[in-house]
């Protein structure tokens, strides 16, 4: 087999946020991987002295393996653009519009793609009744988190406060949206093309952080049971969020699938999870992808950003 690159390779991972296990599962598989094809790759744990780090191994490519806050929006990013190293998945601007769940929203209303409809609740407007026209199942969850961390549907008005709460310990804002009932999709994407889509079935009735990563806590279909109209028309908007957010290497766009058939955005993930229960490997297997096949896909992503700065190295 030949080698897409011999530079060496420092796949990052585990990073300060609620999603550092995570992470740190991703990266050793990765690693793991590349070790076995033949790369030289070695695993790096981020913390404030990665920069020195990188140097000290001297490292050439940087492959993220982390989710969240500082790794999953545009931060890690900025500080790999700085250093001039290449680096996998989307940009610091597609990394930070996509973490940040408002903004996603605004994009996805603006170039007339579905999603629920909501609104931002800050910290201070916590006490605040709900704007007319919203019912309850409500959905609350933090702006700038991923994993589900923070996430609560709201069935009872007396259960608002105590679910702005638990999304206020991930920051100061709440997004708020109506609960599309209904089946949970997911659809990956692989340097622009749209893979097999996942249908999630959590035991509990509502995909959290445990349904995601217990194992068993979730039954999974690949590819999912749909139309191939659905299907084409749920991959074509997977896509369309992808490009629209700028984004490249693999992502991962989350729907709700409402009874009359009908598709709603929830949001797009620059760094999907690479363990065992995650999506993105469920996903490449269902195509006929190997977990091989997709690092070295998502390896490629480095390789273009590489070759498009070639031009600039040396200047002032």
């Amino acid at each position: 087999m030949k080698l897409l690159t011999t530079k060496r390779i420092a796949v990052l991972m585990g990073g300060l946020s609620g999603e550092r296990e995570i992470s740190l599962r991703s990266g050793r598989a990765v690693w793991a991987v590349l070790i076995r094809q033949g790369y030289d790759a070695i695993p790096l744990e981020v913390e404030a002295s990665v920069v020195a780090r990188l140097r000290e191994v001297r490292a050439q490519i940087a492959f993220i393996a982390l989710h969240g806050p500082g790794g999953e929006d545009g931060t890690i990013q900025g500080m790999l653009e700085v250093l001039r190293m290449p680096y996998t998945g989307s940009g610091v601007q597609a990394c930070a519009v996509a973490m940040d769940k408002a903004m996603t929203k605004c994009l996805l209303e603006h170039g007339g793609l579905p999603a629920p409809r909501g609104f931002v609740r800050t910290l201070r407007e916590r006490r605040r009744s709900l704007p007319s026209g919203y019912k309850f199942p409500l959905v609350i969850k933090p702006v700038n988190q991923g994993s589900t961390l923070g996430i609560s549907v709201v069935r009872k008005k007396r259960a608002l406060r105590a679910a702005l709460d638990a999304a206020f310990a991930y920051g100061p804002a709440a997004l708020i949206e109506e609960y599309i009932d209904g089946r949970e999709l997911t659809v990956a994407i692989l340097n622009d093309r749209p893979l097999p889509i996942v249908e999630i079935i959590p035991k509990s009735g509502f995909y959290d952080f445990a349904s995601k990563y217990t194992p068993g806590a979730s039954h999974y279909q690949a590819p999912a049971k749909l139309s191939n109209r659905l299907t084409k028309q749920l991959q074509a908007l997977a896509l369309a969020v992808h490009r629209r957010l700028g984004c490249r290497g693999a992502t991962r766009v989350d729907f709700r699938l409402d009874k009359r058939g009908r598709p709603f955005i929830l949001e797009l993930n620059t760094v999907p999870g690479m363990t065992e229960t995650s999506l993105l490997p469920m996903a490449a297997k269902a195509a006929r992808l190997s977990y091989e096949d997709m690092v070295e896909a998502i390896l490629t992503s480095a390789l273009q950003r590489e070759a498009e700065w070639a031009p600039s190295k040396g200047r002032a």
